[in-house]
């Protein structure tokens, strides 16, 4: 018995020793960062938590455990970066370098931190300070299921109103982005008030994710894999900073003028850039959407 278990042992080093001289002669070295990243040759690479710490989090959003915070206790920089880390193979807070994958983890954070913000001029530490304060919708002003979509049609008794780090409205859209992460949000979308990694997760895949054919993402606009052609640039849209608000908000906020909604956004994200230590002066150009006629005008209100 004993002599068959050695064997067994044996058998199972040299399996393993096999496996790992294969991944060394196929240059595959799989790295280990805890929880943060393991098991990969992407693990290897710098990654989000190489440059973006706790501390780093908590400084960001100070006020999102404060007692008058709605979703106290449901927002963490662990959750963050477990949903980052799915992503951060197609390049999220990974593509052109350490510098720019500060600014892209601070813009989207800014995004998110203005949309899921619950402060204002008088508040303690000030407006900014308080991002990730919601988790969801606390009053909705309707139901947000559109009974004309036959693709994504609403599930009896379930609402649809907004809901995570970037806030989900309306059954298509829970439906588009349940797929996109591979779950059933269309029938369950309180998964994101009750799953902060969902939240971050359905957030980013939005961020990454072009929502027509033919068009960029948040993300490409922002690194500069995006090269606008000439309509682009007929309706005044370049990359950086601003066209992400157009692929996110569209016409509610951009081809508007100077309006506040926007400058909250704007200032979320340079507020985050002084805290991660680049800088404001490095918001790069084409700050803000002003002017921009948006890439999908819509009649619904997706954002509210």
């Amino acid at each position: 018995m004993r002599m068959a278990r050695a064997a067994s042992f044996l058998l199972l080093l040299t399996l393993l020793a096999a496996a790992d001289a294969r991944r060394q002669k196929d240059g595959e070295n799989a790295c280990d960062k805890g929880w943060e990243c393991s098991g990969s040759s992407f693990c290897c690479n710098e990654t989000i938590t190489d440059y973006f710490k706790a501390y780093q989090f908590e400084e960001l959003f100070p006020k999102r455990n404060d007692s008058l915070a709605h979703a106290a206790g449901f927002w963490s920089y662990r959750a963050f970066i477990t949903a980052a880390a799915l992503f951060e193979p197609r390049g999220f807070g990974t593509t052109g370098g350490k510098e720019m994958g500060v600014k892209e983890v601070a813009a989207f954070l800014g995004h998110v931190g203005a949309k899921t913000s619950c402060g204002h001029s008088g508040a303690t530490n000030g407006s900014l300070a308080w991002g990730l304060c919601y988790k969801r919708e606390l009053s909705p002003s309707q139901s947000y299921c559109d009974d004309s979509n036959e693709l994504y049609r609403c599930a009896e008794g379930v609402e649809y109103y907004g809901r995570g780090a970037l806030p989900v409205y309306w059954n298509y859209n829970y439906g588009i982005v349940g797929k996109g992460i591979k779950q059933d949000l269309l029938n369950h979308p309180e998964l994101l008030e009750q799953n902060a990694t969902l939240a971050f997760e359905a957030a980013i895949w939005r961020w990454m994710t072009p929502m027509k054919r033919r068009q960029p993402s948040a993300h490409d606009v922002f690194v500069g894999n995006w090269k606008p052609t000439k309509k682009d640039t007929l309706s005044k849209r370049y990359p950086g900073f601003g066209a992400t608000m157009n692929i996110l908000y569209g016409d509610l906020i951009c081809g508007k003028g100077t309006i506040d909604r926007m400058n909250v956004i704007i200032s979320h994200y340079q507020h985050y850039l002084n805290l991660m230590g680049v800088g404001a002066q490095q918001s790069g150009d084409n700050l803000d959407c002003a002017d921009q006629v948006p890439f999908n005008p819509s009649s619904k209100n997706p954002d509210s």
